[in-house]
């Protein structure tokens, strides 16, 4: 079985010590992986081979984020909407979907992954959620990576999903609606045992969410990239991370205000660590 660190070259392992020396990686990435048709298309090939380029870029990212440490991906592999596509390129997907859980299975649980899913997931072909479901008691209890997978999922039916919830507990009386806060709202949503994402990219250069984690992406950073998913590869997703690591994030106060919280917690940072206990 592959061990995704000894077959790492050196040059990679390079870039990927500078982007973890220099502080501040996400702690979730959600990827809304977009191109893949047009990706084939530019190619003069069939859409169906840009969906199975694509599943070569998705090894490649999972790969490269297990390696640099990072803790939560989460990729956007099929939506609600996805089901109005001709029903043989709906099939060709989960086809996809089908072997990339058949053949992955082993060489994720051996590189310490834990897979998730999120979404209507009994929407899926029965074979896709019995393979599905298989793979993700496998990794249940791994501790590295966590990957979860979006399929038949539409952040608006989640949202919807999680009112009707609570309406149920309100009528029940688990819940008095004045209690009802923003961090009780997250606790209903199907993300729930995730962090909210930290950046948020999107390939293929189109400028939306596209129903995607639409609570849970309130601060998120959003990062746009030309190019098609099944060209995104590891160097990409590094620079998108520079980026990243050269951006401000102010959830809604000033710079200034930025500035001197972090002056506040060097300063005692520094006390804390003078301060010799007898």
């Amino acid at each position: 079985m592959v061990d995704w660190i000894k077959e790492q070259s050196g040059g990679d392992k390079r870039i990927q010590s500078e982007l973890r020396a220099a502080g501040g990686l996400p702690a979730h990435i959600a990827f809304i992986m977009d191109g893949n048709g047009r990706w084939a298309q530019e190619q003069g090939k069939a859409r169906v081979a840009g969906h199975r380029e694509g599943i070569e870029s998705v090894r490649d990212i999972v790969k490269a984020a297990s390696q640099l440490g990072l803790k939560n991906v989460t990729l956007y592999a099929f939506s609600m909407e996805n089901w109005r596509r001709p029903q043989a390129e709906v099939n060709v997907l989960m086809d996809l979907l089908s072997r990339y859980l058949r053949s992955e299975k082993k060489e994720l649980h051996a590189n310490n992954v834990r897979l998730r899913a999120i979404g209507k997931l009994n929407a899926l072909p029965k074979k896709v959620q019995r393979q599905l479901f298989e793979s993700i008691e496998t990794m249940k209890d791994n501790t590295g990576l966590t990957l979860t997978l979006a399929l038949s999922y539409s952040g608006r039916w989640d949202i919807v999903r999680a009112i009707q919830t609570i309406a149920l507990d309100v009528r029940r009386g688990k819940v008095s609606p004045e209690d009802i806060t923003e961090e009780s709202v997250s606790s209903y949503l199907l993300t729930n045992s995730l962090p909210e994402p930290d950046l948020m990219i999107r390939t293929s250069g189109e400028m939306r969410l596209s129903n995607f984690l639409l609570w849970e992406s309130a601060y998120a950073e959003i990062y746009i990239t030309d190019k098609f998913w099944p060209e995104f590869r590891r160097n990409e997703l590094y620079e998108a991370l520079r980026d990243y690591q050269n951006r401000e994030r102010r959830f809604g106060k000033t710079s200034q205000q930025i500035a001197d919280e972090s002056r506040d917690q060097s300063f005692v940072q520094r006390l804390l660590g003078s301060i010799k206990i007898p």
